[in-house]
């Protein structure tokens, strides 16, 4: 079996979808993952074979129209907060990278014939590929399904793109979606869901050294990938660390080489940790503090570890509402998080055991759920389904 994968040049996007293929190549099956020429990096480092379609689009530009607005925002180049219409505007940067990579993935579609192809859920060119070819079109999550909000009007969006290339009939959803997050995480739907079991892909790299233990807990801050791509107002990381060396914790900062300089000098009572897998950090952290992406939280539940979020983009907040609603963290706006609010909610989540015992029963939950590789059966069923 060929199978096609493919995602926008989005990190945590991307990255969702190595798990599934290693397992796919694992079980014999050929695998390709496609993605847009921003990407290659990206999709070199997970050491699976790869594929560039279509042609970049300004991704960071079209998120900061959407950041949420703040009080604190003046002179801003996101608009403040005169804006709205978040969801259109980012079914606006959807329908862009369809735009942008429908045309080469069925060009490629035609010469490597896949049996299937998979793509995350805002990946829109993957299903009307999959039309064209005659395949099965499989939706593969990153986290709660928030793209269901979509559901009426992306087939009628998406069909003056598909009908250019000679393309009906096809189902934007696909024809079962492969979901890594635990059921009590996700929004009802009548969808087919194929649940697996979440295993963090967080980027390559050596496994991080354990950062000291002794008798305070250990709080971990990570910012993402996003955030600081946008805009240096918009990274926190910095602010937070800052309020936590004021408390008798230890702290640990996880960032990219890229977020360096945004950081300025770390003081030396803080584990710095840089291009470090966050999955190889959280099995040794009491708490993560964060921006609330989807595979942020992912990883910090497969480790059972409760979460104080700031989001600062609408689907961060739906990400971190979750999150809030199975009492397995706490969230504050920009606007709420000053020191003594982060300061008291850190306090709160560290030592009233309810977070903690949240977190990990959603741990229990996720790790019940099919391991890739017994999806990877379900996968051939469907590939090996007659046509309706």
């Amino acid at each position: 079996m060929r199978v096609l994968l493919t995602a926008w040049a989005w990190p945590s996007h991307l990255y969702a979808l190595v798990p599934m293929a290693w397992a796919l190549r694992s079980a014999g099956h050929e695998v390709l993952l496609a993605s847009q020429p921003a990407a290659e990096a990206l999709v070199t480092g997970t050491g699976l074979p790869g594929a560039t379609v279509g042609t970049d689009v300004a991704a960071a530009d079209m998120v900061r129209r959407y950041v949420l607005p703040s009080a604190k925002d003046t002179d801003v180049p996101w608009g403040g907060a005169a804006r709205g219409g978040n969801g259109p505007r980012a079914m606006e940067m959807f329908l862009a990278h369809a735009e942008s990579m429908t045309g080469g993935l069925l060009e490629l579609a035609g010469r490597w014939r896949p049996d299937l192809v998979v793509y995350e859920p805002t990946a829109l060119a993957g299903p009307i590929c999959a039309a064209a070819a005659g395949v099965p079109a499989i939706r593969h999550l990153y986290g709660t399904d928030l793209m269901l909000r979509a559901r009426t009007v992306l087939p009628s969006a998406l069909a003056p793109l598909a009908e250019r290339h000679g393309v009906t009939g096809f189902d934007p959803f696909g024809a079962c979606t492969i979901d890594p997050a635990p059921a009590s995480l996700q929004l009802p739907s009548d969808h087919r869901r194929l649940p697996v079991r979440y295993l963090p892909f967080n980027g390559p790299g050596p496994l991080p050294a354990p950062p000291p233990r002794d008798r305070r807990p250990t709080v971990c801050v990570s910012w993402g990938h996003t955030m600081a791509k946008l805009h240096p107002r918009l990274f926190l990381a910095g602010r937070i660390v800052e309020v936590l060396r004021k408390l008798d914790v230890h702290v640990v900062l996880a960032c990219s080489s890229a977020q360096l300089d945004l950081l300025g000098p770390v003081p030396d009572d803080v584990s710095l940790y840089v291009d470090a897998p966050l999955d190889g950090l959280l099995a040794h952290c009491d708490l993560l503090v964060s921006h609330g992406g989807a595979a942020s939280i992912l990883t910090a539940l497969s480790n059972g570890v409760p979460m104080l979020l700031v989001p600062q983009l609408p689907d961060h907040t739906a990400h971190a509402g979750r999150v809030l609603a199975k009492g397995a963290g706490e969230v504050l706006t920009r606007d709420e998080a000053t020191e003594e609010a982060v300061a008291a909610q850190v306090g709160r989540l560290l030592f009233e055991p309810g977070f903690r015992a949240a977190a990990l029963a959603l741990q229990e939950e996720m790790r019940a759920q099919p391991s890739p590789a017994a999806v990877v059966a379900e996968l051939e069923r469907v590939a090996s389904a007659p046509a309706i």
